[in-house]
């Protein structure tokens, strides 16, 4: 009896069906793993699929992206779309920054928001994390025009990646006038006390700013000043209005050919605005030129060291541009010591905010 106990039953296969298996006690008590064989087989043809038809169906970009979907179509943002988008009565105020300058750029935007034309600006962005940043709080104000240039840094003013970032303005602006619009340019280091279009007056060519320190009358021409000792006029090319005429486009294409003819070396170590003033000299017998007001539209070198001339012009100034000073933390301390850095105490009266 006890023997006949510990015998294994014999199986029957006509009347069971499901024969016992030395293991089957053991695999009955296992969890079904989905990677069994035909699972495997299964799923590396899936792969298979997906490797041969997916590059040729395409794929969304920010499937591998890091950047999110809603930002990564500014990419192919491009300038007559922003133009056509930002412009008001035919008009768009542009400026060029880096990420470096984002703190810069919020402070002239607060001024010009004061002035209510904020929303006719355009940044054109010289990175892509600019690009993004912009579009993320101001959706459509930014826009980067390809290539972009490589250094993400903020250059020193007469290095070779100075020279790199703002040469390529006069294209930028001439691709503007190309499209039928008035463009108003403005390097980031300005700040707007007043409204300037009013001073826009007459219907000329381009209208721009001294740069020489020295003091004018304040009656003084308005017509292009004579050239210095070096041949040229020192006219600034932060701070240019132009008009979609054809002689504010001879002047643009004047300019990139003098870019080309003097490239930036380490003995000339030279910057666009050399160029631009070329560009004003060889073409001014063709084109209608206006200079604006010194006392609208001082230069830095009159405005933050001649403090007498600032008394006696109280209430005219404009513009004010922080230029005759090099460095990103110096000419932060000089906005600061007059009054004019804004970003600390008005940051929401950016369309930006407060940027971190």
């Amino acid at each position: 009896m006890s023997t006949l106990l510990h015998q294994r039953p014999i199986h029957n296969p006509f009347t069971d069906p499901y024969p016992i298996s030395p293991r089957s006690s053991s695999i009955s008590q296992r969890p079904i793993s989905i990677f069994n064989r035909t699972a495997l087989l299964v799923l590396l043809s899936l792969l298979v699929v997906l490797g041969v038809f997916l590059p040729w169906a395409g794929m969304p970009d920010f499937i591998f992206s890091s950047t999110r979907p809603s930002l990564s179509k500014w990419r192919d943002y491009t300038l007559a779309q922003a133009a056509s988008f930002v412009a008001k009565n035919g008009t768009v105020i542009v400026c060029a920054v880096s990420q470096p300058y984002l703190p810069f750029l919020n402070n002239w935007l607060i001024s010009i928001a004061r002035q209510k034309h904020h929303d006719k600006v355009l940044v054109i962005a010289e990175d892509y994390a600019t690009l993004y940043k912009v579009n993320e709080r101001w959706p459509g104000h930014a826009v980067l025009v390809p290539p972009a240039p490589d250094a993400q840094t903020a250059h020193k003013f007469g290095s070779q990646g100075f020279f790199n970032f703002t040469s390529r303005r006069p294209r930028h602006l001439l691709h503007i006038l190309d499209l039928g619009y008035n463009v108003m340019y403005n390097d980031v280091d300005m700040v707007w006390l007043a409204d300037p279009f009013p001073y826009l007056q007459g219907h000329h060519d381009v209208y721009f700013t001294d740069d020489m320190a020295a003091v004018k009358p304040l009656n003084h021409s308005h017509e292009l000043p004579p050239p210095g000792k070096k041949g040229r006029t020192y006219i600034c090319s932060c701070m240019i209005f132009l008009r979609p005429s054809s002689g504010a486009k001879l002047v643009m294409k004047k300019w990139i050919e003098e870019l080309q003819v003097q490239p930036w070396s380490k003995a000339k170590k030279s910057n666009d605005q050399p160029a631009f003033n070329w560009a004003l000299n060889k073409t001014a017998g063709e084109v209608d030129l206006y200079l604006l007001p010194q006392a609208a539209f001082p230069t830095g070198g009159l405005y933050f060291k001649n403090q007498t001339w600032v008394q006696e012009t109280k209430g005219m100034h404009v513009i004010i541009h922080n230029n005759y000073i090099t460095g990103f933390e110096k000419k932060i301390k000089r906005f600061h010591d007059f009054g004019l850095w804004l970003v600390d105490d008005h940051a929401l009266e950016s369309p930006l905010g407060r940027l971190r």
